[in-house]
């Protein structure tokens, strides 16, 4: 399963939190194995981006792991807002 998790963050707070959310991608990476993807719609809204943190072909008890994480990382200081999750299957395995 994929999951993709979507928040609103100020302008302002943008450095500090790429800087926590890649070491935190890092980290996930070399304990669980994932393919991680941080990306940002490219307009802001009210002083406001939309960024997306995307992890791929996720082992079972990782969504647990990545809030866990999320919570370490201390994210929700520079984030508008909830953080909110949405899990995706493949319908059709890639050859």
């Amino acid at each position: 399963m994929d999951l993709y998790i979507y928040y609103r963050v100020k302008d302002a707070d943008t450095a500090s939190l790429q800087a926590a959310v890649v070491s935190m991608q890092s980290e996930l990476t070399r304990l669980h194995g994932v393919a991680c993807q941080l990306k940002r719609r490219p307009d802001a809204e009210d002083g406001l981006q939309t960024w997306m943190e995307v992890y791929a072909a996720t082992p079972a008890g990782f969504a647990a792991a990545l809030d866990a994480a999320a919570g370490q990382a201390g994210l929700s200081a520079w984030t508008s807002g909830a953080r909110h999750t949405e899990v995706f299957t493949d319908l059709v395995p890639c050859v």
